[in-house]
């Protein structure tokens, strides 16, 4: 053991804090991209590294002057490969370097989407919500229609309402305003997803993959909420499960509230929250 421990190099605390930092950076970036198209493009970067070695390794002049012509490109390639990633990675750094927002003043507001949400798929009301966090989405609000209104359940039910004008697209909502109604987002690309999901899911996954945004999806034909996040999606939660999801993301505590229950009229588009809660809400008549 004392042979083993004296052939062992000596190790400074600067070369600790080294290792460290690589091993945290190495891990950053593997947790980044998992589950994500990045991965796979990463393991094909791996193994065409691999056949590059044979190549040198096996001594074949006309490869090794082709690659050594591309090689000097591959730094802008993999920008490109991997723009999404990088993109969402800076934005997270610039959200953990800046200071957070407060959100004690947005809290009914949010409640108002989780009562939307659960009243859409009680009638099975196609919706897709967007909510920004720290990176803008200014260039999606231009794509659709202006409102800069205040966010209540009420505004959410009208523009929802199907065959309105405004129906169709995203709602992209900014602290406790409604920026825009009717916007394009990005699909999602994954192949995966495309065969599984429908264009409102993949637009709901698109938006956050390349923001931290937080989109929250109203199925039309099954009536399940769905949460994407960071690419990710969590399909056929409970409305509760919602609430406590949003609660955690935007830091902020949406307090429980008494859901929307149709009339006994039978009147799906009148709502009002049993007896008891401190206010009504109605939705648009017919």
């Amino acid at each position: 053991m004392s042979k083993i421990l004296a052939n062992w190099p000596h190790m400074s605390a600067s070369s600790v804090l080294d290792i460290l930092l690589v091993a945290g950076l190495i891990y950053g970036v593997l947790r980044l991209i998992r589950g994500t198209r990045a991965a796979l493009m990463l393991l094909g970067l791996a193994g065409l590294s691999l056949a590059m070695e044979f190549v040198r390794i096996g001594q074949l002049p006309a490869v090794n002057w082709v690659i050594a012509k591309l090689l000097p490109y591959a730094g802008f390639a993999l920008i490109v490969l991997f723009q999404g990633e990088i993109r969402q990675a800076l934005a997270r750094l610039g959200g953990m370097l800046a200071f957070s927002r407060t959100h004690s003043d947005v809290s009914d507001a949010y409640d108002d989407i989780v009562m939307a949400a659960h009243q859409f798929a009680r009638n099975r009301t196609g919706a897709l919500i967007v909510i920004e966090r720290e990176v803008g989405l200014r260039t999606f609000v231009e794509s659709g229609v202006a409102l800069d209104a205040r966010l209540s359940y009420d505004l959410l039910a009208t523009i929802f309402r199907p065959k309105t004008p405004l129906h169709d697209g995203a709602v992209i909502v900014q602290r406790d305003r409604v920026a825009a109604a009717a916007c394009f987002l990005p699909l999602s690309m994954d192949p995966v997803l495309s065969t599984q999901l429908g264009t409102r899911h993949r637009a709901g996954i698109g938006i956050t993959e390349e923001t931290d945004a937080i989109a929250v999806i109203v199925s039309e034909e099954t009536g399940g909420i769905s949460l994407a996040v960071s690419g990710k999606i969590e399909r056929d939660i409970s409305v509760e499960t919602l609430r406590e999801r949003l609660s955690r993301l935007l830091r902020t505590y949406v307090a429980p509230a008494t859901l929307p229950t149709p009339m006994p009229n039978g009147d799906n588009s009148r709502v009002e929250l049993a007896p008891g809660s401190p206010s009504v809400v109605r939705g648009t008549r017919p």
